[in-house]
């Protein structure tokens, strides 16, 4: 058997120190030390007189009170004070907007809700929440005005809201499964008392200051052009598809056009021209009928050429920058064969094989054909230079010969074919140039996109002025220029 154990008790120091903690754990009335804390704790005592719960309380209860409030319109609130406590604890409602929280029922709350009430209806909502034994609900609101004051008082008049509505912070009116609240005690009786402790006064609440882009008005305008744009760009996107496939069809039309001209005319072409040799070494050499066949011969061959032409602007295979400056120098090269001008050609040696879009590229080949017949027609030159390359993000060609020039401020404008070659370079977007003058030759520049110029909006076209044409005018050195000819006067 052990012996008795001997019991510790604490010293005079530890008295003190067990002392101090009690009175420091001990809660205490402001209004003891503080006068203005005495009269917030009097005039809130004034305005309480029940205890509200529901007619059946339970541990773990939680209650939902809900109150309606008018403000008459044209109503000046001075002053307008909510007290709240709940055994054990509350969550605050006004207007569905959360004020505050409790859950020492032994402490009144204060709220300044001045700003808040404007002249309208309104909705008190408390949340209130029992943990064990006795639950009850003390509220007060005084509202003073210029006229009768407003107050809701903690009473039978508030509603009770079924936990499964989870609306009721929402509603404008009680609804009919809605029960009234049953007044279970009053201030000071059984079992809240002693009662209160203290009071605590929130800061005065300021109304919600909602920006432009938080209002409803400025987020469905927002959601309704997002809608739009998204709707515009499934349009573009299906047109883009819708383009892309149209393209692929036309390339493969165009292919087959080409190989079609090429497979079906050009053989029937060289049979004509082998059949008309072939009769020619038949007849004899004095024979007029010999001549008349090798001008047929001839004009086969020249159809077979355009042949060629036709089939290369057709062939999508050779929409390229590289190929058009191929497929132009063999044309100078096989035009020149047949004249006593000696051809040569100055081209970029890495040309890109950038596509080149087949209304530039055609009007662009009929413009340098063009310029080469008119040198070989009517310049007398001796070389004709052929110069291609890139300049910016454009496309550089120049047809230079060395022969007599002309004075063009009084060339003839229809005859030499200078308006066709003007023409093209407009519906191709370029610019046109001719430097020359008597006994200096004559130099034609070519200056085009590489890509199709976007046009106007319509209405963009009635805003902005249309370029003015330029006509040929006299440098200081007496040589003549085109500018950019878009639609010459010259006739």
């Amino acid at each position: 058997m052990s012996s008795p154990q001997k019991l510790n008790f604490p010293s005079a120091t530890g008295w003190i120190v067990v002392a101090l903690l009690l009175f420091t754990l001990t809660p205490r009335s402001f209004s003891q030390d503080d006068d203005r804390s005495r009269a917030q704790m009097t005039e809130a005592l004034k305005h309480t007189k029940y205890w509200i719960w529901d007619k059946e309380t339970r541990d773990k209860q939680t209650i939902h009170f809900w109150h309606s409030v008018n403000i008459p319109a044209r109503t000046v609130i001075s002053r307008a004070t909510i007290y709240i406590t709940v055994d054990n604890g509350y969550r605050l409602f006004l207007d569905g907007r959360e004020l505050g929280q409790g859950s020492d029922w032994k402490t009144i709350t204060e709220y300044d809700v001045r700003s808040l009430l404007t002249p309208g209806p309104h909705v008190l909502a408390v949340e209130a929440f029992n943990d064990r034994l006795a639950g009850g609900l003390m509220f007060a609101l005084e509202a003073e005005t210029g006229d009768k004051p407003v107050e809701i008082l903690s009473d039978d008049s508030w509603k009770i809201a079924p936990l499964e509505d989870k609306n009721w912070l929402d509603e404008e009116s009680p609804r009919a499964n809605w029960a009234s609240a049953v007044i279970v005690g009053k201030v000071y009786g059984d079992p809240w008392k002693p009662w209160p402790y203290a009071i605590v006064s929130v800061p005065p609440l300021q109304p919600i200051v909602l920006h432009f882009w938080q209002k409803l008005w400025f987020q469905v305008t927002l959601l309704s052009l997002l809608g739009l744009a998204v709707v515009i760009c499934i349009w573009l996107l299906t047109q883009l598809t819708s383009r892309a496939r149209a393209e692929r069809l036309l390339h493969m039309q165009r292919a087959r056009i080409a190989r079609d001209i090429h497979d079906d005319l050009g053989v029937r072409l060289t049979q004509l021209v082998l059949l008309g040799e072939l009769a020619q070494n038949e007849l004899p050499a004095q024979s007029e009928m010999r001549g008349q066949i090798d001008r047929i011969c001839e004009q086969a061959r020249d159809l077979g050429h355009a042949m060629d032409e036709i089939v290369w602007a057709v062939s999508s295979r050779r929409d390229t920058v590289r190929d058009f400056a191929a497929f132009v120098c063999k044309y100078a090269q096989w035009f020149c064969q047949s004249t006593e001008i000696r051809c040569r050609f100055d081209v970029e040696d890495e040309l890109p094989p950038t596509p080149f879009d087949l209304a530039i590229r055609r009007n662009l080949l009929l413009a340098v054909k063009e310029a080469i017949a008119n040198a070989a027609k009517h310049s007398g030159a001796s070389e004709l230079f052929l110069r291609i390359y890139r300049k910016g993000e454009g496309l550089f060609v120049a047809v230079e010969d060395d022969g007599h020039g002309f004075d063009a401020a009084r060339a003839d404008w229809t005859r030499n074919g200078l308006t066709n070659m003007a023409q093209r370079m407009e519906e191709a977007g370029g610019k046109f140039f001719i430097y020359t003058s008597p006994g200096m030759g004559c130099r034609i520049e070519f200056h085009l996109p590489l890509t199709v110029t976007r046009r106007r909006w319509r209405w963009l076209n009635r805003i902005l002025p249309e370029e003015n044409n330029h006509d040929i005018a006299e440098n200081e050195n007496g040589t003549l220029r085109a500018d950019e000819i878009q639609t010459p006067n010259h006739r």
